[in-house]
């Protein structure tokens, strides 16, 4: 039995390194790519322009030439001022704003067109209805009136000594 105790601890050991392992290659896949890219973008910073060629006095060698980074948009947009890029931003800003409210402006109207629209047909609807209602009341109370009137007409041939039809019919 000795034997197998010592089998667990070593599936155990086995076990811990194993789990170690994958929580080290999952660290490492998760944090790996963005350290990778920070390494990456700082490596190419430094080398953001290419060397330029001119043949230079030594005091203009200390300024970069006016053709470096002249076909590069990240330095074009560096090189714009600041007021010019907060104008840009503003008037896009704007833009959008006003096809916002522009399409906001066109559903508002949409939405009254179908509102007057529905409430007219529930206008409609609510005429409908009052109308049945009359004609129903209506026709119960001539129903009603109707009953009096063949009760007093029944009344009145029993009185007389007239047998009721169904007493006809039912006899053999």
């Amino acid at each position: 039995m000795a034997h197998s105790s010592e089998r667990k601890f070593r599936c155990k050991g086995v076990l811990r390194f194993a789990s170690a392992f994958v929580c080290v290659c999952l660290v490492g896949h998760i944090v790996g790519p963005t350290l990778f890219n920070g390494l990456k973008d700082k490596s190419t910073a430094r080398v953001s322009c290419p060397p330029c060629f001119c043949n230079c006095s030594s005091e203009a060698q200390s300024v970069s030439p006016p053709d470096c980074g002249k076909h590069n948009p990240d330095v074009k947009a560096i090189k714009k001022d600041i007021v010019a890029l907060l104008s840009e931003e503003i008037a896009l800003q704007k833009i959008v704003s006003n096809e916002t409210l522009e399409r906001t402006r066109a559903q508002r109207k949409y939405m009254k067109r179908a509102s007057s629209y529905y409430q007219k047909m529930a206008e409609k609807c609510y005429v409908g209805v009052e109308t049945c209602e009359e004609g129903r009341k209506r026709a119960e109370s001539e129903l009603e009136e109707e009953r009096k009137l063949t009760a007093l007409w029944k009344k009145r041939a029993r009185e007389l000594g007239s047998k009721d039809s169904k007493r006809l019919h039912n006899t053999p």
